[in-house]
């Protein structure tokens, strides 16, 4: 899925490619994926785009009031059309078409259909109002170095009514750099623990996006090859070579390095748990 760090880069060339274009049609491609009625995406048509910018995971394209939401999902993915183009491809969500600018596709892959888009009317904040605070916010800070929250950090990290824009991978490889076990509660952590954690919230995600950034065009399909540890199991920890381990869940799966952070001990694999019970 599409990160803060992904999500951000992006938002920063379309910004360059389509800020201050006028709005010229919008083309509904999957209709589901709209998940508001007032005000109509036509309203939109004719205003000019005063940038496009991202809060948590999604992108924010402003109108000077009215603003459109876009969220990726798991299989979402956008492409920058030059020229425009009129063809209905196979997993397309919406098509919005500039006046004089490339065309933005906004596309899935996969069976799960999820990735969505918001029509929101002036100070209405929409699904933007259950977010939690940035990464690099004082709240954010305050709630890692003073915090007594019970939970795992990995699934703090998560929640996007927590902190909004992380997700599995770069939680994976913060708390890798940060030497802490997936199990590891915010609660149970000592000063020094906290701080590290925070510095390594925020060195994972800085690095992530300067390297997101060298991209160019929209999304593509392949993304999060630069993740340190996150899906690759099995392979030399690149700290200190041991093998990565995994723990899997139903719905997602946990790296992690035995040496580096569980102090040489192998998380049981839930899902081969399930498998031996």
């Amino acid at each position: 899925m599409p990160e803060l760090p992904e999500v951000r880069a992006l938002a920063e060339r379309l910004d360059g490619l389509l800020s201050r274009s006028r709005l010229e049609r919008v083309v509904a491609l999957q209709f589901s994926a709209l998940k508001t009625v007032e005000p109509p995406p036509e309203s939109l048509v004719g205003m000019a785009l005063r940038g496009v910018g991202r809060r948590g995971k999604y992108l924010v394209l402003d109108f000077g009031g009215p603003r459109l939401l876009i969220h990726l999902s798991q299989g979402g993915r956008v492409d920058v059309e030059d020229p425009p183009k009129a063809t209905r491809p196979r997993g397309g969500v919406v098509r919005f078409l500039f006046h004089g600018r490339p065309s933005l596709l906004v596309k899935e892959f996969g069976t799960e259909r999820k990735a969505g888009w918001w029509v929101l009317g002036e100070g209405d904040e929409g699904p933007l109002a259950a977010l939690g605070p940035e990464p690099g916010s004082p709240e954010f800070a305050r709630l890692i170095l003073e915090g007594s929250d019970g939970r795992r950090v990995h699934t703090l990290l998560r929640d996007q009514r927590t902190v909004a824009g992380i997700g599995r991978g770069y939680a994976d490889d913060i708390l890798h750099r940060a030497r802490l076990s997936p199990y590891s509660q915010l609660g149970a952590l000592d000063e020094s623990e906290r701080r590290t954690l925070l510095d390594s919230v925020r060195e994972v995600l800085t690095d992530a996006v300067e390297v997101e950034r060298r991209r160019i065009g929209g999304l593509p399909t392949k993304i999060g090859d630069h993740f340190t540890v996150h899906r690759r199991h099995g392979e030399p920890c690149p700290r200190c070579g041991d093998d990565l381990r995994r723990v899997s869940y139903e719905s997602h799966e946990v790296t992690y390095c035995p040496s580096c952070q569980t102090g040489g001990k192998v998380l049981a694999d839930r899902r081969l748990s399930r498998l031996i019970r």
